[in-house]
């Protein structure tokens, strides 16, 4: 028998891991066209957070951090075999890169971890919304099901938290409610049909 903080350990893993590696199978097959910018803010703003939750002793739910940093990792180094994928640096690019760097600094030289938790969280929504308007805009271009995996990754993760605060809780919420809007956006192709229905209306 297992008690919620095992079984939030081990499907946290599972989950996370299995939707990062769907969207790497269709990122080398060619299904789907990441802006590797974003991937690469992606994989880095969770390791500065990963960091500070070391420094802070936050138990299984870093493992939710680790597992939103690596695949990111691994599909920007696919992203390369892919010739939809393509580089799109803009004033959101660069401000997540200072974020995220800031962040880092703030952990390094201060030793203040929430803030690096929070910079880094920062860095990682606003290297999400060229993605989440893209997923809205146009969904064809990106697939669904990996972030309903990380949807039941981040909620198991917050059922094993014993007690919530920054540290333990923050990156967690956060990304249930971006992986649940991209989902959302994508599986049920919001933007079009709300376009459709306004069309329709004319």
């Amino acid at each position: 028998m297992y008690d919620i903080g095992e079984l939030g350990d081990f499907r946290c893993w599972n989950k996370l891991d299995g939707g990062g590696l769907a969207y790497l199978w269709g990122t080398w097959r060619g299904k789907n066209s990441p802006n590797r910018a974003t991937w690469l803010i992606w994989a880095i703003a969770p390791f500065v957070i990963l960091a500070a939750q070391a420094d802070a002793r936050v138990g299984t739910q870093a493992l939710l951090t680790f597992t939103a940093g690596f695949p990111p990792a691994l599909i920007l180094l696919a992203s390369f075999k892919n010739k939809k994928s393509f580089w799109k640096l803009g004033a959101i690019d660069y401000g997540c890169g200072v974020l995220s760097i800031f962040g880092l600094l703030l952990w390094l030289i201060m030793k203040e971890g929430s803030l690096a938790i929070i910079f880094g969280i920062a860095s990682d929504f606003l290297a999400a919304i060229p993605t989440v308007i893209k997923s809205y805009t146009n969904p064809k271009t990106e697939s669904g099901p990996p972030f309903l995996f990380n949807i039941v990754g981040a909620g198991i993760t917050i059922l094993t938290i014993e007690s919530f605060n920054l540290e333990s809780s923050a990156f967690a919420v956060y990304y249930l409610i971006l992986a649940t809007t991209l989902f959302v956006s994508i599986q049920f192709k919001v933007g079009p049909r709300l376009k459709s229905k306004k069309l329709e209306n004319i």
